[in-house]
């Protein structure tokens, strides 16, 4: 199982990446015309215009009939069915018209959804984007949250860790069921409990962290391949079916683990409904003792023993364990205790608090509020943003007095003194260029979360109501770039925990669906990537990702690829790609989102194989079946991957996944083998593999054993009557390409010598 292996540039923030389609691939006479089914190039920098590698020929559009053998060599008919000759192919065009105007809408659609992917990433990079959610740094956020656990996590987590109260409850059933489920809020350390748990009890040292999303069917039915001996954990499982069967269900789940000698933990935050089920101890969870985590992580740092004893003193009450943990790794690199615990705990919420014990008027309301959605913008775009927002909350209020009226007018005239006033809001100068600029952020970062709360807290449904029309304006009449689309995208994901159906069934659902436009769309993507920032809301994120993919609006579900082709994919991979997969044959552009996703992996150094795996393995299932839609949704898929471009440098993803994961050559050969073996294909399929072999030197200095090692893995799969034409039609590619400047022939030969050596 996968899991088992596992348009400008923004204000003060990482630069937005141009995303063009697929660069032309082969020469050909209707050279510079772009193919409508390319895919989208990807990649965190600008696209270049040029050609990947030397020799890199043009494409045309050769989708529209298929072609014999002989391929690029053959005929150009292009002229001939442009011309028409009155016997009806002015219809055909126009359909094929339609069929390709439907087609570069999709590429556009998820171009643009590849350009927020790729400034999500930027941003995380960038320091001055505050994001203030969870304690994931870019590292950390830019990994997978599924599969087998390394040597070295498992270990961190079991050298610092502290055993609740619970803990031995939690081994005894454990033992005595092979399964034990820990059920209690967000921050109470049971991520750590469950790794420490299976160490405990399996005895060995092989972890492996299952996806939320894995339903007690899924458990129970073999679709999870339990090892003997293997520690199981299945982190946030989301809530499902009826507590009429949880009983039976959980039984089935137990006897599976239990039989391959396995065991299993389960995490959740969903209080059982009704009686527990007898069959699977459910044990409630308390947070370890937080003087005894900060004081064993510190210790574990090296601090002086007065330094310990100092943080121990100052912690503040209400910090989580996930707080405990962040405010210790702080004070181990040596910043102040005192410093440090000013933002978290109730040492946190106090200035925030106190701020709103205090009466306020109505502009101050819209002040904070603002702020919680437009975090780092200048002040001409926070007035102008509060001003409307005024305007959709002003019915939320009591009709004021005329000498409040008069005091409101007064304030509204200087609203950048009354900004200046805010204790809660500072001014930074951020870096633009060679030049500086002004940004409104709140005093500490943890001020936004506090603020959100109390804002949900505070405030009627009416003022809710006026702020969700309000930020659906800021979307729906474009005035909102990528950088405030993602702060109003983090505003929401700090929101989630207080009001989650709130954000859901008022913000992403509608947004999802289009009715803020595609920057709606755009920005309830990253709402769920900034989700995934945070261990406690990741399974939520993909929790609603699943939904909008089941979703009967087409919309909806496109937006669904997007979000599954950027970091929620990242973190939830076997997830993302079985979805996509599954959406292929129906639109939406989750072809193009794979080919995002695969980018995306390679760029953040994670498992490509993730897609490459699957996506080969149906491609092999459905070789010999005859055309239909699935089989039809699966090639296409396996060529929009192939042909997928990196932006920053124009060359084939593919060329740098050779490179830097050559694992998975042998599978990249498979799925290029597949291609090559549709007739209708086959013209792209050659086109695409010359381009990715002659990419192949700018991606590294020794492209020989890459081209090679690729010419045998896709030899090895193709026919044996396959392999004449694909040596001729690279062959002629080289000539084609030979006409206009040098061509990479030596590679090209290489691989061809690599692809006929395996006739034998």
């Amino acid at each position: 199982m996968d899991e088992q292996e596992s348009e400008r540039t923004g204000r003060g923030g990482a630069p937005n990446t141009p995303v063009t389609p697929d660069a032309p691939d082969a020469p050909d006479s209707a050279a510079g015309q772009e193919p409508a089914d390319a895919a989208p190039a990807t990649g965190p920098g600008p696209a270049r215009s040029g050609p990947a590698g030397p020799g890199t020929p043009h494409d045309s559009d050769d989708s529209l009939a298929p072609e014999g053998p002989e391929g690029p060599e053959g005929p150009d008919d292009t002229s001939a069915r442009d011309a028409g000759d009155g016997t009806g192919d002015t219809v055909a065009r126009t359909k094929e018209e339609a069929a390709a105007e439907k087609q570069r809408a999709a590429t556009a659609s998820q171009v643009h959804h590849n350009n927020v992917n790729q400034y999500f990433l930027g941003a995380l990079n960038s320091s001055e984007m505050h994001f203030g959610i969870g304690a994931a740094d870019s590292a950390h956020a830019r990994r997978r949250a599924v599969g087998r656990l390394d040597a070295g996590e498992a270990d961190a987590v079991l050298a610092s860790y502290v055993e609740p109260d619970c803990f031995d409850d939690a081994v005894t059933a454990l033992r005595r069921d092979g399964v034990v489920v820990l059920v209690g809020p967000s921050g109470t350390g049971k991520r750590a409990a469950a790794v420490a748990l299976v160490a405990t009890v399996a005895g060995g040292s092989d972890y492996v962290v299952l996806s939320p999303g894995r339903s007690l069917e899924e458990l129970a039915n073999g679709r999870v391949e339990f090892t003997e001996g293997v520690g199981y954990v299945l982190l946030d499982r989301m809530r499902e079916g009826s507590a009429a069967t949880a009983d039976f269900d959980w039984r089935r789940v137990r006897d599976t683990v239990r039989e391959h000698g396995a065991h299993l933990v389960v995490t959740t935050v969903h209080e059982v409904q009704g009686r527990a089920p007898d069959a699977v101890r459910h044990v409630p969870w308390r947070a370890p003792d937080p003087a005894a985590v900060l004081r064993v992580r510190l210790v574990r740092a090296r601090c002086a023993p007065e330094t310990v004893e100092r943080a121990v003193d100052l912690m503040p009450a209400g910090c989580r364990t996930a707080e405990v943990v962040a405010a210790a790794e702080r004070i181990g690199a040596g910043a102040e205790p005192d410093v440090v615990w000013k933002e978290y705990g109730s040492n946190a919420a106090a200035p925030v608090r106190e701020w709103f014990a205090a009466e306020r008027t109505p502009q101050e309301w819209a002040e904070v509020t603002t702020l919680a959605f437009v975090t780092g913008a200048g002040f001409r775009d926070v007035e102008t943003c509060q001003q409307r927002l005024e305007r959709h909350v002003a019915h939320a209020f009591a009709e004021p007095t005329d000498e409040e009226a008069a005091e409101a007018a007064r304030r509204a005239a200087d609203r950048r003194l009354s900004l200046s006033r805010n204790t809660l809001v500072t001014v930074e100068e951020r870096e633009n260029g060679a030049l500086t600029r002004t940004a409104l952020v709140f005093a500490h970062q943890q001020y936004r979360a506090w603020v959100l709360r109390e804002l949900w807290t505070m405030r009627s449904t009416a003022y809710w109501d006026g702020v969700r029309d309000w930020l659906s304006g800021l979307l729906r009449d474009g005035r909102a770039d990528l950088e405030m689309q993602l702060s109003i995208a983090q505003g929401l994901a700090l929101l989630t925990p207080s009001a989650f159906e709130e954000v859901v069934q008022n913000y992403l659902h509608p947004w999802a669906s289009g009715v803020a436009g595609p920057a709606g769309q755009s920005t309830a993507t990253l709402v769920l990537h900034c989700m995934c920032l945070d261990e406690s809301l990741a399974a939520v994120a993909l929790g609603v990702a699943r939904d909008w993919a089941r979703s009967p609006d087409p919309l909806v579900r496109s937006t669904a690829a997007a979000a599954f082709s950027g970091q929620l994919g990242v973190r939830f991979p076997t997830d993302a790609v079985h979805t996509l997969l599954r959406l292929t044959g129906r639109g939406g552009g989750a072809a193009f989102a794979l080919a995002g996703l695969v980018a995306v992996l390679a760029e953040c150094r994670q498992d490509t194989g993730a897609v490459f795996r699957p996506l080969a393995y149906r491609l092999r299932a459905q070789r010999d079946l005859l055309a239909g839609r699935a089989k039809e949704g699966v090639l296409d898929a396996a060529l929009t991957v192939l042909r997928a471009r990196d932006a920053r440098t124009g060359r084939p993803v593919c060329a740098d996944v050779l490179v830097h994961s050559p694992g998975q050559t042998e599978k990249v050969g498979e799925l290029w083998a597949g291609v090559l073996g549709n007739l209708p294909r086959w013209r792209r399929a050659v086109d695409g593999l010359y381009a990715t072999v002659a990419a192949l030197p700018s991606a590294c200095d020794d492209p020989d054993p890459f081209a090679v090692r690729l010419g045998r893995a896709v030899g090895t799969a193709l026919r044996p009557d396959e392999r004449p034409a694909l040596t001729a039609g690279l062959e002629a590619a080289v000539r084609r390409a030979e006409r206009t400047g040098p061509a990479p022939a030596h590679l090209i030969h290489l691989f061809v010598d690599a692809v006929l050596s395996t006739e034998d």
